[in-house]
């Protein structure tokens, strides 16, 4: 069987990514340092889904609990991949204001280990995580993957794009191809704690009041997780893995606006938030909007769940796994 090593096998998009290569009949190796920014509890129910998957699908799941910047590699070295998808990342555009700090030593330091480990493995098909954000403000709409990219608002943003010239210098030095994936605003069932979704879904259970940033006047291209687990397996497993740095979105194409979201999640929910509204935080921008328009053309794969059916099935996981 194939092998993948998946960093961040924990996380959100991890965790769904890892079940997804095990059904397809991958063997998966999962490496996490399980860091406390959220929930070691739930990144911890997160693995023993994943365990379960393997045990389902019948296919190998080891796990690894280490930093980025550890003799890791060491170990990891003694496996043969056939691919290795790195999602691993300190989170968060507004936390990278206050602790600048823990994005450079895992976005920027623990980034250059996995580089390190591609370019000595001589593994050929390499991805990694992007982020919408490094588009800032000043790109026009929808966001085209050949933006300069050079005007990011938040350190977390500056890190991912920095990740992005990191894996294109590598190409030109060692001749290490890549994929760099930029996610546009995830959600759905297992999600994080952080992200508007689930900090929404909280308050709306307690009865208590949500912050409505920039007094609404926001718009997200929300995706549904199995469509951004699609596109990462169909690019993973593409037939002419590129031969050089690329740069693909993966969003769902359609930016909703955020009262409209908080209207439809009201409407999941039965009930009527109240809000307070209140102006932008830094860092933030005001609407994201992805052209698929690459990925389309590269693996046929187009966004199929939008909010209306992808916001009644994170409800469906929030309210049982929230009711242990």
């Amino acid at each position: 069987m194939p092998r993948v090593l998946i960093t961040g096998a924990a996380g959100f998009i991890g965790m769904h990514t890892c079940i997804r290569f095990l059904k397809e009949g991958w063997d998966v190796v999962g490496l996490d340092n399980l860091n406390d920014y959220y929930s070691v509890a739930l990144k911890r129910d997160r693995l023993s889904e994943i365990t379960r998957a393997s045990s389902k699908f019948k296919c190998s799941f080891e796990m690894f609990i280490a930093d980025l910047n550890s003799d890791i590699w060491i170990n990891l070295g003694s496996f043969e991949f056939e691919a290795i998808i790195h999602l691993a990342a300190q989170a968060g555009v507004r936390y990278s204001i206050e602790n600048p700090r823990a994005y450079l030593d895992s976005n920027i330091l623990g980034f250059q280990s996995v580089l390190e480990f591609v370019s000595k493995s001589g593994i050929k098909r390499f991805l990694y995580a992007s982020s919408s954000s490094v588009y800032g403000k000043n790109s026009s709409q929808p966001f085209l993957e050949n933006a300069a990219c050079d005007s990011p608002e938040s350190y977390y943003a500056s890190t991912k794009r920095a990740n992005e010239l990191m894996a294109k210098s590598y190409f030109h030095t060692a001749g290490l191809a890549s994929i760099g994936l930029r996610f546009f605003t995830v959600y759905g069932p297992w999600g994080r704690p952080d992200m508007a979704p689930m900090i929404f879904a909280k308050a709306g259970s307690t009865n208590q009041a949500i912050k409505v940033f920039n007094h609404g006047k926001q718009e997200r291209d929300f995706t549904y997780i199995d469509d951004i687990v699609e596109g990462i397996f169909k690019l993973t497993t593409i037939e002419n893995f590129p031969h050089q740095p690329l740069i693909c979105n993966i969003g769902n194409g359609a930016p909703v606006g955020l009262m409209d979201f908080i209207s439809i999640l009201e409407k999941s929910m039965g009930k009527e938030f109240r809000k307070v509204f209140i102006d932008a935080q830094k860092g933030d921008v005001e609407s994201t909007y992805a052209d698929t328009s690459l990925l389309e053309s590269l693996v046929d794969c187009k966004a199929k769940v939008g909010l209306e059916m992808g916001i009644p099935m994170f409800m469906d996981w929030y309210s049982s796994y929230y009711s242990k």
